[in-house]
């Protein structure tokens, strides 16, 4: 089976599906690997680097993704600066791996139906015990968590940790973290090794002992009903407990220096917390680091991939974080994949065995033989179908 590793096109991107250790592992197992010129750089893995494991480079991309069995990438496949789509290089029967988060790019998906390719989105796999070392979403969130907690000491006109100095004392600064997922909790663990004061607040109860156990300070919402989606994600709360959670947190802002929101639905849209009132309310000088802004933003008043300053407080919302961790970024988001081809390689027959009874493989499976077949992607597509193939 030949594999295609092409370079990401995104304009922001730098990381690459495949770093040269993972691309050996995949040689090991008898597969063929090819790696477009230049795919690996921005995260410092030279050409060379994947020469020296046994990789081929490609110099075209076109050819490469039109040779391949499988092609794994980081982003899903979109438009090409010449108007073409990366899609449109794909041999017909082809198998993808690839971070799609296919609810956010339904152009996309529609196409790699249209093309007959067998899509898997690793943003879609089940957060299960055995499918957990295969969770891109959980790897790169890692890494939002702790490049958000850096942004806001940048940007905050404090120090996060006290200084005793024969000046003076300086008092931490107060951070305070929404969502305690997987950003969230890596948010809480930087901001206090940094020294900040952390409080931190998630519509599932379940979590406080989580946010406890990384340095942090846990604020209780007290909803009338459950909040979590299960699976890590937390649900969209009804009108009367989005009310309560607003009251919480406008009283929990105007206390703190740093806010740092990290909800999201379902691990993929992030739903509004932060109104202009709230904004207004918040202490001159205040930092809001929106980490939702790949998904929308929690803020109303973010620009995505921007910085404004809004009534004395400053809203960073950066776009595509792990992207500004190329190598480590690489590196985990090489071996999640490393770790779901080689589940469900059979090495002695040398074939990608497509076991649809398997929930890892129906979870993460988005299109198959010309169809949708991700639940609510199709939902995405078509309100009235309920999520059904």
């Amino acid at each position: 089976m030949k594999i295609a590793v092409p370079r990401e096109i995104r304009a922001d991107e730098t990381r690459v599906a495949l770093d040269p250790d993972a691309c050996k592992k995949l040689l090991a197992l008898g597969l063929e690997v090819a790696v477009e010129t230049g795919a690996g750089l921005a995260a410092n893995f030279p050409d060379r680097a994947y020469q020296e494991v046994g990789a081929t480079i490609a110099p075209d991309a076109t050819a490469l993704l039109g040779g391949a069995d499988f092609v794994l990438k980081v982003n899903a496949p979109q438009a090409r600066p010449d108007g073409t789509h990366e899609v449109d290089s794909f041999r017909p029967g082809t198998m993808l791996l690839a971070s799609i988060f296919p609810t956010r790019n339904l152009d996309s998906v529609q196409r790699l139906a249209a093309r007959n390719l067998t899509a898997f989105s690793t943003d879609c796999i089940p957060r299960t015990t055995r499918a957990q070392a295969m969770d891109t979403l959980s790897s790169q969130a890692n890494i939002v968590g702790y490049k958000g907690v850096l942004l806001g000491a940048l940007e905050l006109p404090k120090y996060y940790p006290m200084f005793m100095t024969a000046a003076g004392t300086t008092l931490p600064a107060k951070v305070f973290v929404i969502g305690a997922g997987v950003a969230g909790l890596q948010a809480i663990a930087t901001a206090k090794r940094l020294g900040a004061s952390v409080t931190a607040t998630d519509v599932r109860p379940e979590v406080k002992e989580q946010i406890e156990s990384v340095g942090g300070k846990y604020v209780g919402i007290d909803l009338n009903q459950g909040a979590s989606a299960g699976g890590g994600y937390a649900a969209e709360l009804s009108a009367e407990d989005k009310a309560l959670q607003a009251k919480l947190l406008a009283e929990h802002c105007a206390t703190v220096d740093v806010v740092i929101t990290t909800a999201l639905i379902g691990g993929v849209f992030a739903p509004k917390l932060l109104d202009e009132a709230i904004v207004k309310s918040m202490k001159p000088g205040s930092v809001i680091i929106d980490l939702g802004a790949d998904g929308g933003g929690n803020c109303t008043l973010s620009k995505l991939g921007s910085t404004v300053v809004v009534h004395g407080v400053k809203i960073v919302a950066p776009l595509n974080l792990p992207a500004t961790v190329p190598t480590h970024a690489s590196m985990l988001f090489a071996r999640n994949l490393l770790n779901f081809m080689t589940a469900f390689w059979d090495k002695e027959g040398q074939r990608f065995n497509l076991d649809w009874t398997d929930d890892i493989l129906k979870g993460c499976a988005v299109t198959h033989e010309g169809k949708v077949v991700h639940g609510p992607t199709l939902k995405a597509l078509d309100p009235t179908q309920g999520g059904k193939a």
